[in-house]
């Protein structure tokens, strides 16, 4: 062994700090990665849905093929959408359309410039402010943040059933009809999709 000592030396050096490496990187992944709320509830404290089923969701996602249809947070197959840039741009784009009949009774799309901008502006404060209460665990959202995510909900419910409109989407994203039978499971599939939209864009 005398001439390969210092090759065995060096090779246990290296093993010693990538392992070490590796045991500090998982860690941070696991410590930074983003909670999951023991409630989600409107501001008038109804509540939308728990914890137990963003995790239930999750494994409705995953019994229909998890990261081989679509991808969360740019991690899985291509060929359907990463479900939680997707989810979040439709939620974005019903909260605009309900802020602006809100405010000025019509779509997003017929308002001015200026009063685009102004509740662009809004929208950015509503979805980066972390609203998620440390102590407690519940995340609260305003009524109309609600009404978007019922609205954005209901797309997704309808794309993994079989709903006739929708089949062509399937097709494009490699889906089988009814892709989820159970209505229950497509529930707990949007609130997990949700989920992953809101630790995307909110700051933690």
């Amino acid at each position: 062994m005398g001439p390969y000592r210092k090759l065995w030396f060096t090779l246990i050096a290296v093993l010693a700090v990538t392992f070490s490496l590796l045991g500090y990187y998982g860690t941070e992944v696991y410590r930074q990665a983003p909670p999951i709320p023991t409630q989600v509830a409107s501001a008038d404290g109804t509540v939308l849905f728990t914890g137990d089923d963003i995790l239930d969701g999750q494994t409705a996602w995953q019994s229909v093929g998890g990261m081989q249809l679509g991808s969360i947070w740019g991690h899985g197959a291509y060929q359907a959408p990463d479900w939680s840039a997707d989810w979040l741009h439709r939620e974005l784009t019903a909260w605009l359309d309900l802020a602006a009949q809100q405010q000025h009774g019509t779509g997003y799309a017929a308002l001015a410039g200026p009063q685009q901008a102004a509740l662009r502006q809004a929208l950015k404060a509503e979805y980066r402010a972390n609203r998620a209460d440390p102590a407690s665990g519940v995340l609260t959202v305003s009524p109309l943040r609600a009404q978007a995510m019922a609205q954005t909900a209901t797309y997704y419910r309808e794309l993994f059933s079989d709903a006739p409109h929708l089949q062509r989407s399937r097709e494009h994203f490699a889906m089988k009809e009814n892709t989820l039978p159970s209505a229950e499971r497509r529930d707990k599939l949007t609130q997990f999709f949700f989920w992953t939209a809101w630790a995307a864009a909110t700051e933690r």
